[in-house]
């Protein structure tokens, strides 16, 4: 028995997409098929699923498949599916919110190209409300399988702001969404546009879509995709286009993927495997929460969406599917947590999705190097969290360097390596706030002056990946900005004099700048890495830098304080100036003006930026009061 309709409000943010949806999505209409016969193909998988434990959901129609009917005389168009359908609780939930958190972003993302926006579309789960493209009034009738028929719900908008809902008698379980076409979307009602449409978008579609017979006027229905499970096929068999669309509906991203690898295991264990490269990363990549993961099927029928267990989570940005043919159709994630199967499984398609990447870093570097852009800070993550794995992991890595001008991150560590002095023992590198600040460390003077090549590290998880990593090839790291420098057979003996004649010679000033600093720092001592710059800061090898301390300490962690040791240029002006100085309070006030610029140079901020500014001032009033005098 049916109930009066009941008016309910969009959620603000649909009421903005939907505006967006019906004004300015005018160049790539067609894509709201492919978005309602990916929802349909989801409604019958999550049925099939279900019916695995209850195949009473089933009932009289075991066959699960996909229905367009067109209707060009009313202009109407109506997409079928009899998969799990809706209650009335889930319509409102479902087409009146989007539940998604990503919904700030969508508009965030939006370019004003109706291209670019189109491939948005899908992607933060807004698929639904491509049908007001096209259409002026939406109606969805909608029955859930485990509900009586007299437990329908008809759900209808006009995309004014509101929509109703109310209960009905629907004897056919599952969703139908009806699409009232507007006058210029009539072509949306041409059953060879339509057939064109599905083709394109849905032929990779595993379950039949139906469209009535050409010419027939029977009520008779042909098969109108391939309805078959492309991974499932032999790869010589699909082309690349075929490829691209069912990354599309597996991923719900409108770009093409960068690259893609498809296996079949077959032996001790049996599974298929297709993973997809994105060519972006989402909105939610940095959420390590998030849901992820790739599409499990068991003998091509599917059983969950986002199965984390099978990649590790530094390679959350693949996307793909994997069918086993050895695990229980009634598998969970618990039971996948404890399977030794998927424990091998997992470490073979780990191997496999990095070798996708190596074959993409070695075939096609500019599309690696669009990668790079877009995923580089996850895939460090697995330098420290995967140590299996590191050595393939580290050919993919890519940095800036002090041999190219401008900060793309382009030169990996088989070029460094290539390119070293025959006398050079390490990997040089410098890990900074940014790239432009690594770049102008005073750090590198010495090195830049020997034209040695030091790579340069600007992301918030370099030094914590560093940390994790010691050689390359037999090569061992060294972080420029920690210890001595470790030159070996870059240092002639006559520099080597130099210094051990400098440290003599200027063992009083070294303390005086100790005395004045007090314990500020843990030594002062003569630099040999500065040519330019009078000082900076120097820490031990195992110490923490002050970015990644204040991150810690933020997170509610206590860390011991520590202390950086002082580095002068002895060679200096300002250093000799100071040298000479007799005034013991105008020492003072330097040594601490010198030693808060090496802490702003290395550190980005100092601990008491008035008394910074304080002793700044004080300098300059006395500078301006000298000039005045003469």
């Amino acid at each position: 028995m049916s109930t009066a309709p009941e008016t309910l409000g969009f959620q603000a943010e649909v009421r903005e997409l939907l505006n967006l949806m019906i004004h300015s999505l005018y160049s790539h209409r067609e894509i709201f098929l492919r978005e309602l016969i990916s929802n349909a193909s989801d409604a019958n998988d999550k049925l099939r699923f279900l019916a695995l434990s209850d195949p009473a959901l089933l009932g009289q129609d075991p066959e699960l498949a996909i229905w367009i009917e067109n209707d060009p005389k009313a202009g109407t168009l109506t997409i079928r599916d009899n998969g799990i359908g809706m209650s009335r609780e889930e319509a409102i939930s479902h087409l009146g919110t989007i539940a998604k958190s990503g919904t700030a972003e969508f508009f965030k993302r939006l370019t004003g190209d109706q291209q670019k926006d189109a491939q948005l579309i899908g992607q933060f789960g807004v698929g639904f409300y491509s049908s007001f493209i096209v259409a002026d009034r939406v109606e969805v009738l909608t029955r859930r399988a485990d509900a009586p028929p007299a437990a329908a719900v008809r759900w209808q908008s006009t995309a004014d702001g509101q929509f109703t809902v109310e209960t009905i008698e629907r004897a056919e379980r599952g969703t139908s969404v009806v699409l009232h076409l507007k006058e210029d979307a009539k072509e949306f009602a041409d059953p060879f546009r339509l057939r064109a449409l599905v083709r394109r978008y849905s032929d990779h579609i595993a379950f039949a879509v139906r469209m009535r017979k050409e010419g027939a006027a029977t009520l008779d229905h042909e098969v109108v995709n391939q309805a078959q499970a492309l991974w499932t096929r032999p790869r010589a068999e699909i082309s690349d286009e075929e490829y691209r669309d069912l990354y599309r509906h597996i991923a719900h991203d409108g770009a093409d993927p960068l690259a893609w690898s498809h296996n079949r295991v077959e032996g001790k264990r049996e599974y298929t495997s297709l993973l997809y490269l994105p060519s972006r990363a989402p909105f939610d990549l940095w959420q390590r929460e998030a849901a992820h993961g790739l599409k499990l099927y068991v003998r091509r029928v599917f059983i969950m969406d986002n199965a984390e267990q099978f990649l590790p989570l530094y390679l959350r940005f693949i996307k793909g599917i994997v069918d086993s043919s050895d695990l229980p159709l009634n598998v969970s994630r618990e039971l996948l947590q404890q399977d030794r199967e998927v424990e091998a499984m997992r470490s073979a398609l780990t191997r496999r999705a990095l070798e996708l990447l190596a074959r993409l870093a070695g075939e096609e570097p500019e599309k690696y190097q669009q990668f790079w852009r877009e995923f580089a800070r996850v895939l460090k993550e697995g330098l420290s969290e995967d140590p299996g794995n590191r050595e393939r992991l580290l050919p993919l890595m890519r940095y800036a360097s002090t041999a190219n001008t401008g900060n793309e991150e382009s030169v990996s560590l088989a070029d460094y390596v290539g390119r070293m002095r025959p006398e050079q023992g390490r990997i040089y590198y410098v890990v900074a706030e940014n790239l432009e600040a690594a770049r102008e460390s005073p750090h590198l003077e010495l090195l830049r002056q020997k034209g040695v090549e030091v790579l340069l590290m600007g992301d918030r998880v370099d030094e914590w990946v560093m940390g994790h990593v010691t050689e390359f090839e037999g090569k061992r790291f060294k972080d420029v900005s920690r210890g001595e420098l470790e030159l070996g057979g870059l240092a002639d003996q006559a520099e080597r004099a130099r210094i051990d004649e400098e440290r003599k010679e200027n063992k009083a000033l070294l303390k005086r700048f100790k005395d004045a600093l007090g314990e500020r720092v843990l030594e002062v001592r003569v630099s040999e890495r500065l040519r330019d710059s009078p000082a900076c800061l120097v820490r031990g090898e195992g110490e923490l830098s002050a970015s990644l301390r204040r991150a810690l300490s933020a997170a509610g962690q206590s860390l011991p304080a520590d202390k950086p040791v002082l580095e002068l240029n002895v060679t200096h002006p300002l250093v000799r100036h100071m040298d000479a100085l007799q005034d013991a309070e105008a020492f003072g006030e330097l040594a601490l003006l010198l030693y808060d610029q090496a802490t702003l140079t290395e550190e980005g901020q100092v601990a008491n930026p008035a008394d910074f500014g304080r002793r700044l001032n004080k300098l300059l009033v006395r500078l301006v009061g000298q000039a005045s005098a003469v």
